[in-house]
Order: structure tokens, then sequence, then C-alpha cells
């Protein structure tokens, strides 16, 4: 064996000298370098801006889906939807742990975890698509794939299943990075709290605001908010189109009487919602841009235009910590965890 960079820099193949997400084509041979971990892969769980991406592109078919999937391995050696630059993360069993990682990871052969890195730089080979869940972003594969040594992973706990387990870690960097911006008495606007991370998001920053603070869940309609009130995970709950900033203004300002959010975090899987985020935000508030489909030219640029001095956070998907506080909302509150086994598991 060949001992390769912790990186993964030595599977790349066009372009040479970048690293393995932003490169559009790497090597997926299954043959592990000393480094490496080779995963029989289960499950994979597509980020939700790629999967509803991918979903309209096959106007809902899934036979096409899967045609649009396999054609995205085959011709970039991982699952990096060209379109949203998006990935995912993916359950499987531990089958080969390289020489120079025996014995220095908590880890070992025939152990499920879940990969907390992005399919859009994971190493994958599916071998076959056994069922797509498109409800909830989730397909079921016969397939293989690599963990570089500096990649992050779960092991999947006893008590949480293992699909409800998969959608919760997809999106443990939101509700963790909102833990760590919430503080006492702020108010919070989650734009996408009724989806599979806002809803951790609003239960976070109701738990950090605490009394004094209000959270403000908007969602896109009556139907959807309905689910989130009757777990009771905000203060205010608006409906408005996030693709429409003046009208998501107008509501966010009626519920906290002009005052604006001191944050907003934005959860949304679809495009053009930064300048709702921004109007909605304060002067001199923050804004956490989780969504994939966010584009910083367009926030970037929509700040400057209608003259805010807003701090802007890119959401990274990890922060330290991030998979055990999204799991712990899943026992701290039954009926969150309820509602997500009905939604997403």
């Amino acid at each position: 064996m060949k001992k390769g960079c912790k990186f993964g820099t030595h599977r790349v193949i066009e372009p040479k000298g970048t690293l393995p997400q932003p490169a559009w084509k790497i090597d997926n041979n299954m043959d592990i370098f000393d480094n490496e971990i080779l995963i029989n892969v289960e499950t994979l769980n597509i980020d939700s801006a790629s999967f509803t991406q991918i979903k309209e592109q096959a106007d809902g078919d899934v036979e096409k889906i899967k045609e649009i999937m396999l054609d995205i391995v085959e011709k970039r050696g991982k699952h990096h939807n060209p379109v949203t630059g998006s990935g995912g993360m993916l359950i499987g069993t531990i089958e080969k742990i390289g020489p120079d990682l025996e014995g220095n990871i908590d880890l070992k052969v025939g152990d499920k975890i879940a990969t907390l890195v992005s399919l859009s730089l994971t190493p994958l080979r599916i071998d076959n698509i056994k069922e797509v869940r498109k409800d909830i972003d989730q397909v079921d594969i016969d397939g293989k794939a690599i963990l570089f040594e500096s990649g992050i992973y779960a092991v999947i706990p006893d008590d949480i299943p293992q699909n409800l387990a998969l959608s919760v870690l997809d999106v443990a960097g939101a509700p963790a990075q909102t833990a760590k911006l919430v503080k006492p008495g702020d108010t919070v606007l989650v734009i996408g709290g009724t989806g599979k991370s806002g809803m951790l998001c609003l239960y976070e920053a109701k738990k950090r605001a605490g009394v004094t603070g209000k959270v403000i869940c908007l969602g896109h309609s009556e139907k959807s908010l309905d689910r989130v009130r009757k777990v009771g995970l905000a203060d205010e709950y608006v409906v408005a189109d996030a693709t429409k900033p003046v009208e998501v203004m107008e509501r966010v300002s009626e519920v906290t009487d002009g005052e604006m959010a001191d944050i907003t975090i934005n959860c949304v899987n679809v495009p053009n919602t930064e300048m709702s985020s921004i109007l909605a935000t304060k002067d001199d508030g923050l804004i956490y841009f989780f969504s994939m489909a966010t584009s910083f030219t367009k926030a970037a640029l929509g700040a400057e235009g209608v003259g805010m001095d807003t701090t802007m956070i890119i959401g990274n998907g990890y922060t330290k910590g991030h998979a055990q506080i999204a799991l712990e909302i899943m026992r701290e509150s039954k009926e969150l965890r309820e509602l997500y086994e009905e939604l997403y598991a």
C-alpha cells in the first residue's frame, strides 16, 4: 500500500493541485491507501439543495433520479452535484482500515458510521441503487466509499434508529452553530424553520435565547408551520415567500415591532433568499447562511447595495461537538423526535 495525503489530494485527477472537494474529478478506485478507510455503503443522504435540484431535473421520476445520480458519480468519482456544488453524507459499515490508522482511531472493522464530511469530496462507487426515498432525500445503494485520514465521522448510536440518526447528522452543523451564536435575550429568525435543519435550529435557539429572547419561525405555508407549532419550537410563526425580500422584511417587522432580528439563520434549500435574510436582520446583526443554495456574490453585493453593515457567516457543516449536540436534541425532546421520525425516518 502507498501512503496518501491526509486530505486526499492523492485522489485528485482534475485539476491537479486542488483538494478533493473543489476538484472536478477524483479517483474512486476502492483499493485503499495506507491512511484511508474503506466503507461498505448502505445509504446516501443527499443534501437538500442538491436533491431538490435533481428531483426538478428528473421531473420527480425515480428512474431519472437514479440516472442523474449514477451519471454524476461516473463523471466525477464522487456525488458532487455540478449545479448546486453540494453533496450530502452517508451511512455504512467499516470494511477495511489502512495500516497507518489501525490502533490510532476509535474504529474497528464492522462498526457502522455516518460520515460527517461531504459526498462532494468522498470517493464513491455506486454498484446499484436499490431504493430512492425522494421525500426524505435518502437513497439506499450497494456501493463503497473512502474516508480520508482527515475525515470526520460519528458512530451510529444504539438508542437512535439508523435513518433518524442519518437525517439528524446530515444537518448537525446547523444546530451546533446556533448553539454557539445565540445568547440570552436575542431575537432569532430561522428562515426555513419548518425544514430538517430549521427545526433543530429553532430548538437550540429557543434554549439559548431563553425567556427574555424571541424565536421566529418563517415557513412557506400554514400547513408546515402547524407542525412546528404543535411542538412549540418558536415564539412567533410567520408565513412568507423567502425569495421575496420585502415581503419577508414586512412580516418580520410586524412581529418584532420594527426592531428586526439580532440573528437570522437561513436554512432554505432554494436559491435567491439572500436579500430576505439581510433585510430581516438589524443593521448590526448577524446572518448565518447554512443553506447550500446561498450565493456569496448575491449576499455580499446585496448587503452593500442596501447599505447594511451586517455580519454574514458562511455555514460550516462542521463545528466541534456538532454530532453530539444534534443527537442530544433527539434525546431531550420527545415531541421533536416523534415529528422527525414521522417526516424523515
